[in-house]
């Protein structure tokens, strides 16, 4: 049996003044191919949401990142304080009621994570990332198969033009392009992340790249094949179509915070540093920014990654059962 995660031995730090909204932030993206139940989706950026004072404030929390206990599968129904698996080993196209939302007591392992050493160039780049790939496959991965979920690693790719080829068409590379998801592929233009607004500043890169990566949780689940049948149903544009986009992108947030928490102060590479400028650069992305209404407020995109962050929860991260105050 696997033994329980170690808790995080310091509180986290006190809250210093954020980082004024730049110009232009670079931003995530993804979409969704073609499938039986949806068209070509349209390019996503982040955003986040929190619930709790401490965190709305934007102040890092006084308490322990924690850790979720290992849980158990079972089969045939729910038991109490364990995962509840998927039938036949298949996706859950499900949103609030999906099976990885229930556990208020699930979360990531605590562990390691080793990354090389940022430096803002092509090269050491694609180290960085495929690096983090491998800490978040095993994170997410060891999860999702407790839940008997069809887990496959996202393919990597690092373009290196000025647009590059998807399934879900040609995407341009530009200050909005920092990363890009679909269809179980993960792209990361290095001319998108906008290193020389901010400089050596992994924690940054690692945050958005999670936020990417939490599109493939969804994906590898089945939440994102379901919110895409209801988006499309809705009106991709329609107020119901860009609040369930919002709730998804929301998500992703939480599931980035999520890794980011468990992983910090674990002896591997992510430091109390990077964790915190990754947790004040939360406040200057979301559709304040952008100017979009698909991905939720300024607020709500730093206090949903704060969420997952602080407490490492996947309940808290269910977003779709959220008020739609707490998505807009």
């Amino acid at each position: 049996m696997t033994p329980p995660p170690q808790r995080p031995r310091e509180p986290l730090p006190p809250p210093r003044p954020a980082q004024p909204a730049a110009r232009h932030r670079a931003r995530g993206r993804s979409s969704r191919p073609v499938t039986a139940f949806v068209l070509s989706a349209v390019a996503v950026l982040l955003a986040g949401l929190v619930v709790f004072v401490a965190v709305r404030n934007g102040s890092e929390p006084s308490s322990p990142t924690v850790a979720a206990p290992t849980t158990t599968a079972v089969s045939g129904g729910n038991a109490a304080g364990a995962a509840t698996s998927s039938a036949d080993g298949q996706k859950v196209l499900e949103l609030a009621s999906h099976p990885i939302l229930q556990n208020s007591e699930d979360g990531l392992q605590n562990f390691a994570c080793t990354l090389p050493e940022w430096h803002s160039d092509q090269d050491s780049a694609e180290a960085f990332f495929t690096a983090a790939a491998q800490c978040l496959n095993e994170a997410w991965g060891g999860f999702l198969e407790r839940y008997d979920l069809p887990f496959t690693p996202p393919s990597l790719h690092f373009p290196t033009g000025t647009s590059f080829t998807t399934a879900c068409g040609t995407i341009a590379v530009s200050v909005a392009t920092a990363a890009y998801y679909c269809d179980d592929n993960l792209y990361v233009p290095f001319r998108g992340l906008q290193t020389d607004q901010y400089g050596d500043n992994p924690g940054v890169y690692l945050a958005l790249f999670a936020h990417e990566y939490g599109h493939h949780v969804q994906e590898v689940a089945g939440i994102m094949d379901a919110v895409w049948q209801q988006i499309y149903a809705a009106g991709q544009n329609s107020p119901a179509g860009l609040e369930l986009s919002r709730r998804k992108e929301l998500q992703a947030q939480c599931f980035s915070g999520m890794f980011l928490g468990a992983v910090v102060d674990q002896g591997g590479s992510i430091t109390r540093d990077m964790y915190s400028k990754a947790w004040r650069d939360q406040d200057t992305r979301g559709d304040n920014t952008s100017g979009s209404m698909d991905h939720g407020s300024n607020d709500h995109y730093a206090m949903w990654w704060r969420l997952g962050a602080q407490y490492n929860r996947i309940a808290r991260c269910n977003t779709f059962a959220a008020p739609a105050a707490e998505v807009s």
